[in-house]
């Protein structure tokens, strides 16, 4: 593999860090909420040598965003994004707040309006950006065809998929989604979702009951 990824869980959000040997990096969904994360990211990213890139969500559900005003603050970088979801980020504090949680930042606009089939590059890497609709209208999956890996966000994880009980979510749309857009991917394509543990195309294909 060309890629390094360090997986970093806060807030129980799988926060990935990618970079290659160009030691330029890509974050995806670094949602650092708390002092201690914020400082174990950024003396991580500092121990290695690296530049960050781009910082991308795969979409704006309040658990994914925590670390957006930071990121932009600490590396002068915007989030690149679909807007599907952009009203969960402009009521991220009453969100939150029916969770007993209090969250006093802004959510900085968004830098790069992301759609199916656009590319991010860094280092010598190439991402796609692969619309997966149904857990939010905004969700994005993003690939490396080269490494086989995919960044599935919360559409598809191992033995399961996205939560579909919002109101602006849809079943059919996630299943059609992960079916059409997905299921075409290799089956030896490494998915790593936002939570939980990574899985394969082909793992999911044969044993996930939701998509039999």
């Amino acid at each position: 593999m060309k890629i390094n990824i360090f997986r970093f869980n806060p807030v129980d959000v799988n926060c990935y860090l990618l970079w290659d040997k160009s030691k330029e990096a890509v974050l995806i969904d670094a949602a650092v909420l708390f002092d201690e994360e914020k400082a174990e990211l950024t003396k991580f990213i500092a121990q290695e040598g690296l530049t960050i890139k781009h910082h991308l969500n795969t979409h704006l559900h309040f658990d994914h965003i925590f670390g957006n005003p930071f990121i932009e603050k600490q590396f002068g970088i915007k989030t690149d994004a679909n807007d599907g979801d952009w009203a969960w980020a402009e009521t991220i504090s009453e969100r939150v707040a029916r969770f007993g949680l209090r969250y006093n930042e802004t959510i900085p606009t968004l830098g790069r309006v992301l759609h199916d089939g656009d590319t991010i590059t860094f280092g010598n890497c190439t991402i796609k950006a692969i619309h997966t609709p149904g857990h939010s209208p905004g969700s994005l999956s993003y690939y490396i065809a080269e490494e086989n890996v995919l960044f599935s966000g919360d559409a598809l994880f191992q033995g399961s998929i996205g939560r579909t009980d919002f109101a602006d979510a849809d079943y059919d749309t996630l299943i059609i989604s992960i079916k059409q857009k997905l299921f075409s991917l290799p089956d030896e394509t490494i998915v790593y979702p936002g939570h939980g543990d990574s899985t394969t195309i082909g793992f999911e294909k044969q044993y996930n009951r939701y998509l039999a």
